[in-house]
């Protein structure tokens, strides 16, 4: 691979040539009973799909720049499209489908694509909602083609193959990702070649992944990485809008057949099936990495793996970060159960680990206003809860036409490196690991007492009948906790209410930090993000709060 080249699809014909015939994406393509039936692309074929789509998109005039929305769910054509894209230079637009109607919608008009790749209902969709598409030019299908004209795949194999790689540099655009929208609209976030090269780099490197490894992923995306270091990527028979709602049966199965040695996936998938695995005494030989991300990890959850399903050489990890920049830290579970799990139930935060190599990370005073210049940041000592700030090169420099939103989380150095406020609170410890207390706007400030989410909401979440809680302010400003029960423990007499109000009063009095919230409530099932199933939707809480309130 020739230096100046700066992609993630130069790879590929790579691996084609040193290892051929090896299996580069296996699908689960039906099923029979307990049979499942997997359609394969080794890496040569791969290489051949990537080609065909790469001259089918230049003989219709996608190019180098333009943005291209990609609508397709994960399968065998879902990564050789990704990957055709980023050789021809074109910038893909990646929507999670599950963030709502509404939020689609407004990012695509947001993006403002000139090309629109994606499965027939998707088309369906952008006709139904034409306005939002008004500015994509060529249209795609990617499988069959109905009444609304355009391309579709066998058009583009009328186009022959193409080996060429446009030659790009590290700062030219890679993709615009968007965020969930959990703590506000969902952001168009800027990849660029470096920014995806060196998230490659620094998950290879950080938990030791080689082209022998067998990847699972439960969130598409990752793939591309792992792809791109060689390993065979297992696509899961699942909804991936869904993963607290996947059959477990669908993931083990998968693990156990394909051999997977490593996967990556929601906390709300690992526990739906973990909790399966020790009901039915399940184990998961060969499955030595897990890496849970989208929202704090509970301490149970690295339990009921590491000590009663993978091998004894496993490991689970929690890397940290967030669509704009990760991975920033990473932290083991076998650490978290030893040092730091009896911590957190005291309410001290989530530890997230030291810092990866490359990546700076400071603690600030935490503010609510712009910060334009570096010189104008108060930096935090050891153990001080500020606003968390990250430098390197997976940190993405800016939002996709936001430059509002980009100088709200940008600040910037005289020499015009950048730091991004992640829009975390937290602290470093005396072991310079990074230990996180909540969203900075999800924090409740009352008569001078500021309140964090993850630290309040640990106190809580040791009675043994909550599932999760989440603390919100009320209409006057009060913090009050919001408390989802294990299923069968919602209190449907007063009595009941009573009790379980008495109970997380005598909690709360047990802890500093929350001994003055003496307001509850109960809610039967948190509305949580689509893409992990775990991140709480607080805004959405608390107005349901505020309407109960005025009952």
């Amino acid at each position: 691979m020739s230096s100046d080249i700066y992609n993630l699809s130069s790879y590929i014909p790579l691996y084609a040539e040193k290892f051929p015939q090896k299996e580069a994406i296996r699908f689960p393509l039906s099923r029979s009973g307990n049979q499942v039936n997997y359609e394969t692309l080794n890496f040569a074929e791969l290489e051949e799909r990537i080609q065909t789509f790469v001259a089918g998109f230049k003989g219709i005039g996608i190019r180098k720049g333009m943005r291209v929305s990609l609508m397709v769910k994960p399968g065998l054509d879902f990564l050789p499209l990704t990957f055709a894209l980023f050789r021809l230079g074109a910038v893909p637009v990646l929507i999670d489908p599950g963030m709502g109607r509404k939020n689609l919608l407004r990012c695509v008009a947001a993006a403002r694509p000139e090309a629109f790749v994606g499965i027939p209902l998707a088309h369906v969709a952008r006709l139904l909602f034409g306005s939002y598409f008004k500015t994509v030019k060529i249209n795609v299908t990617i499988g069959k083609r109905f009444f609304w004209g355009g391309y579709n795949t066998e058009n583009l194999k009328k186009f022959g193959k193409s080996d060429a790689h446009e030659v790009l540099t590290p700062n030219d655009p890679a993709a615009i990702i968007y965020t969930t929208g959990s703590t506000g609209p969902p952001k168009g976030v800027n990849y660029t070649q470096k920014m995806f090269l060196a998230q490659k780099k620094l998950l290879q490197e950080s938990f030791n992944l080689t082209d022998e490894d067998i990847d699972m992923p439960a969130f598409a995306l990752f793939s591309i990485f792992t792809l791109a270091m060689g390993c065979t990527v297992v696509i899961p028979d699942m909804d991936q809008t869904k993963p607290a709602e996947v059959n477990p049966d669908d993931i083990i199965g998968a693990i156990k057949t394909a051999g997977v040695t490593f996967s990556f996936g929601s906390p709300a998938l690992w526990n739906t099936v973990s909790k399966f695995c020790i009901e039915n005494n399940v184990k998961l030989p060969g499955l030595k990495k897990i890496f849970m991300a989208g929202a704090p990890v509970q301490p149970f959850l690295h339990e009921r793996l590491l000590k009663n399903i993978l091998d004894s050489d496993a490991q689970t990890y929690t890397p940290y970060g967030a669509t704009e920049s990760l991975p920033t830290t990473s932290f083991s579970g076998t650490e978290v159960l030893t040092e730091t799990a009896v911590k957190t139930q005291m309410g001290k935060g989530f530890c997230v680990g030291p810092v990866l190599p490359g990546i700076k990370l400071k603690i600030i005073n935490l503010s609510d206003e712009v910060i334009e210049k570096f010189d104008l940041v108060k930096e935090l000592p050891q153990g001080e809860i500020g606003e968390i700030i990250v430098q390197g090169d997976v940190v993405s420099p800016s939002y996709f036409d936001l430059p509002d939103k980009t100088a709200e989380h940008k600040i910037y150095e005289e020499d015009g490196t950048f730091w991004h406020r992640i829009g975390d609170l937290g602290y470093i410890d005396e072991h310079n690991r990074l230990w996180m207390c909540g969203r900075k706007g999800h924090r409740v400030e009352y008569q001078g007492e500021r309140y964090f989410t993850v630290c309040c909401e640990a106190i809580f979440n040791q009675h043994e009948d909550v599932n999760r809680s989440a603390l919100v302010p009320a209409s006057c400003g009060k913090p009050i906790m919001i408390i989802e029960p294990v299923a069968g423990r919602f209190p449907q007499t007063e009595l009941e209410n009573q009790k379980w109000r008495e109970e997380l009063k005598d909690l709360a009095a047990s802890n500093d930090q929350t001994k003055s919230i003496q307001e509850f409530m109960f809610h039967e099932s948190f509305p949580v993000d689509i893409r992990h199933n775990a991140k709480i939707f607080r805004e959405k809480l608390s107005f349901w709060a505020h309407e109960e309130e005025k009952k």
